[in-house]
């Protein structure tokens, strides 16, 4: 397996033809003492960018006109002369220069549409077009010209559902119709196929070992028959880009079980790529690499170099803060296994989608509970785990189903909702499930009245939920409370006040929920719901009856607050386990409508951000590990906790908690 170092900077340079004085601020003992004070360790250099520019002599492509020299040469002698190792970017599914000279060889929809001539940006390339073969000579040519690259960096990799003329010629000669979806998009998955194999030669022409890393800004879960092309993963996650501060630990809860080392990708900008002059708060870079590290991976941290070639000093002072705090850490995150006893199927695997409201929900539900957990698709192994989660819509063909019985045979635990565990291309249960079923509710929204136990603090009378349920009603379980129906639906029939009408003052005599000793089931789709919403009450509802249902099995207790993150690890090779704990205010700034001239995005959006790091003391702490310890410890201060132990928990006092802190359990 190929492994990778700690403190990465992927360094993008996307540089306009329009721009003079390439590369002229390059100063090699400035370039190595910028990266040692950010104690950098790794850094992505560019081959060839968007544009279509190569800054270093090309026979394949062009070289930029406005850079005098081998940029990439001195840039790699410089960082490898102080251990920096050097990975290669080379574009792929964008080259701007080729796309003007070839425009045949663009992506073209099934409607007809390409390019947008006023707009400027990048155009996508098709990869059953002859630019594949130059893409394949342009990586050869890169990897033959610097054969002491740590490895190569393919960007931007997708196929769209092409209808240009070759996409057209193809899809006819494979006898697929054109006019449907499911045929361009099967044919789009061969050519992409197509891609991966022959780039990745390309790459390891001269070197079959060399790294190779395809980047399409996601790892798509349960699509591992790609990842034989992969020598390791990164996971591109810029928090203020898009992404949240909750997508990086799904992504990792996941990737963690690929078998691949894999670093996440957060960014220096204030946004996203390609901002100049934007700059992130240090505590929030800080915390990023922080949550890297807690989700058993390696850092990279986004720039863009400016043009004329010189690092930005207050980037890399930045970087130098958190990267400093990296380093100490890193004895205590590497080859780390995950101890996990929870995990969520992902209804994104099963039902073949890029990402699910769903999972989303799911997860951010057991982040703020505090539960550590991991992400499988149906492929993985399920007998690893103690309780399995199927967020609301994964439906069981055969083959899931046999597994599942298996699992749950062998003592394993379902959690269920909504729709999970029907049977595919059926509206009855596959699985044999402690309540009789009476299909899907014709009312949304209808109310929960929780049980005792279950209800929120704050709301015993029923509350609203948004999206409708299945009618079920318990057998030989707990009900998890009451379902009120409203009055009717809206429509212009009739109405009531601004949204929905009120519950009828009789409950329905359905139930919200089932909970046995091997199963606990929501009616409602509540991790849909609970991403699309966020309520509150929802959340208490959910995770007292999670709670309930592991039991004492609960890996981990504390008095932290819901924002804060807890995960544990393993490091069997020195016979501990590790314990993170995080902790940042994340605070939405920032709002849409204002529209932004020349800009791609067009207008603002809401930015989640990081500002204050704010302590937390006394933070109590109780862990199930299951076996004796010898030595509690906060590291990497080497700070002894006292502790009690008792059947199988390891309770203790961590003094402060700032943004992040691991705690070192050293076997007996």
């Amino acid at each position: 397996m190929h492994h990778l170092r700690f403190r990465q900077v992927h360094l993008d340079f996307h540089t306009s033809p329009d721009i003079p004085g390439i590369g002229e601020k390059f100063d090699r003992k400035e370039w190595q003492e910028r990266l040692k004070k950010a104690h950098v360790d790794s850094i992505t250099c560019f081959s060839a960018c968007h544009h279509g520019w190569s800054y270093h002599p090309t026979k394949v492509g062009a070289m930029h006109p406005h850079l005098k020299f081998n940029l990439l040469r001195e840039q790699m002698d410089a960082a490898k002369e102080i251990d920096v190792k050097v990975p290669v970017y080379v574009t792929a599914g964008l080259n701007y220069r080729i796309s003007q000279l070839h425009p045949e060889w663009n992506e073209y929809s099934h409607e007809g549409k390409g390019p947008e001539p006023l707009t400027g940006g990048f155009i996508k390339l098709c990869f059953n077009t002859p630019y594949l073969d130059y893409l394949c000579s342009l990586i050869e040519e890169t990897v033959e010209l610097f054969p002491d690259a740590n490895g190569i960096f393919l960007d931007i990799i997708n196929q769209g559902q092409c209808c240009c003329n070759h996409c057209m010629k193809g899809m006819l000669e494979s006898g697929l119709d054109p006019e449907k979806e499911a045929d361009r998009i099967a044919f789009a998955r061969k050519v992409l196929e197509n891609y991966y194999v022959r780039t990745t030669a390309a790459a390891r022409k001269f070197n079959p070992d060399m790294p190779v890393f395809h980047n399409s800004g996601h790892v798509t879960v349960g699509d591992t028959e790609i990842l034989k092309h992969f020598s390791h993963l990164e996971l591109e996650s810029l928090p203020t880009g898009g992404w949240g501060y909750d997508h990086y630990p799904m992504s990792a809860a996941y990737c963690r079980n690929l078998g691949l080392d894999f670093l996440g990708m957060t960014g220096k900008f204030h946004t996203t790529w390609g901002e100049f002059g934007g700059i992130k708060h240090p505590n929030a870079l800080r915390y990023e690499c922080a949550a890297m590290l807690a989700n058993g991976s390696k850092c990279s941290v986004g720039d863009q170099l400016h043009p004329d070639g010189e690092l930005d000093e207050s980037t890399y002072e930045l970087i130098g803060k958190a990267y400093a705090e990296v380093e100490q850490k890193e004895a205590w995150c590497d080859n780390v296994e995950s101890l996990a006893e929870i995990a969520i199927l992902a209804s994104s695997a099963v039902n073949c989608k890029r990402e699910s409201p769903s999972d989303v929900g799911a997860g951010r539900l057991l982040l703020e509970a505090h539960i550590p957990f991991d992400v499988i698709d149906s492929g993985m192994e399920f007998g690893r785990y103690k309780f399995l989660l199927l967020p609301d819509d994964i439906r069981l063909d055969d083959a899931l189903k046999a597994k599942l019985e298996l699992f749950a045979a062998q003592g394993g635990k379902l959690i269920l909702s909504a729709g999970s565990g029907l049977a595919a291309g059926s509206d009855a249960f596959a699985l044999s499930l402690p309540f009789t079923d009476a299909g899907w509710s014709p009312y949304s929204p209808d109310y929960i009245e929780a049980a005792p136990g279950f209800a929120p603090e704050f709301a015993k009378t029923p509350f609203v939920m948004y999206l409708p349920s299945r009618r079920i009603k318990v057998r030989d379980a707990e009900s998890l409370g009451k379902v009120f129906d409203p009055y009717f639906n809206r429509s212009f029939r009739h109405f009531c006040s601004h949204q929905h009408a009120p519950y009828r003052t009789e409950p329905s005599g359905f139930d919200a929920g089932a909970m046995s000793g091997n199963v606990l089931y929501f009616a409602h789709p509540v991790f849909t719901i609970y991403r699309a919403f966020g309520m509150v009450y929802l959340q208490e509802f959910v995770l007292k009856a999670i709670r309930r249902f592991i039991g004492a099995e609960r890996q981990v207790e504390s008095n932290l607050p819901t924002t804060a993150r807890v995960t544990l690890f393993e490091q069997p090779a020195e016979q501990r386990a590790v314990l993170h704990l995080l902790y940042a205010n994340t605070v939405n700034r920032g709002g849409p409508g204002i529209a932004i001239p020349n800009s791609p995005f067009r207008e603002s959006r809401p930015i989640e951000v990081v500002e204050e790091l704010l302590p937390l003391r006394d933070v109590g702490v109780s862990v199930k590990l299951g076996r004796p310890v010898r030595s509690v410890r906060l590291v990497p201060q080497g700070t002894e906790l006292p502790y009690r132990e008792k059947e199988g928990r390891i309770s203790f006092t961590v003094p402060e908690l700032l943004c992040h802190q691991i705690v070192e359990f050293a076997y007996r």
